[in-house]
């Protein structure tokens, strides 16, 4: 009985250390800046300088894809822009800001509609998912028009404190990997080709 008793306080103690690790917490992404890596891909796909139109989520979505965040045991993240689907815009905007490809004033316009945001910091395995509608138009016709996804999965925590920003991270990385993967598509990079 003494044993049962010692395993018991010792799961007290346990349980009561991992509730204080898991503490309810509220991050703010960043702001959005440019990477070497898009902004190389840029470069090298000779893009013609272009806008950043209308990102919004996209229709039959639930509204609260665009401005909460779930699977994050407790805790939750703001975009900096208010939604995400604003987020992505702005990303997008700091990729081609960065690459001096940014111009308000380009024929070439660039909508997106976000179709899928979330993120999991399950015990184990986390795993998050990104995904959006990317609509090119060249003086006012569309040239391009596909869905891409970014996915991440990784090993993740028991203890909260370590596992809550790590999928954080992981999720706001996603933002420059689905840019990265618009950029390597090749009709992509045919639509907005200089």
């Amino acid at each position: 009985m003494t044993s049962f008793l010692i395993r018991a306080a010792r799961l007290t103690v346990v349980l009561a250390a991992t509730a204080a690790l898991t503490a309810c917490v509220t991050a703010k992404m960043p702001a959005p800046s440019s990477s070497a890596a898009n902004v190389e891909k840029l470069r090298a796909a000779k893009a013609a300088p272009s806008q950043v139109g209308t990102f919004k989520l996209a229709a039959g979505k639930p509204a609260g894809m665009d401005t909460e965040l779930g699977g994050l045991r407790g805790s939750s993240m703001q975009p900096s822009a208010g939604t995400f689907s604003g987020q992505l815009r702005d990303e997008l905007a700091a990729e081609l800001k960065g690459a001096g490809l940014l111009d308000p004033n380009s024929p070439v316009v660039i909508d997106g509609e976000l179709t899928d945001s979330r993120v999991d910091a399950a015990i184990g395995t986390g795993t998050g998912r990104l995904a959006a509608r990317f609509v090119v138009k060249r003086n006012g016709q569309k040239v391009f028009d596909k869905e891409l996804a970014a996915e991440s999965s990784w090993e993740s925590s028991f203890v909260g404190a370590t596992a809550i920003p790590l999928a954080i991270n992981q999720y706001g990385a996603l933002y420059k990997s689905l840019i990265g993967k618009l950029l390597d598509d090749a009709e992509f990079r045919a639509a907005i080709k200089g």
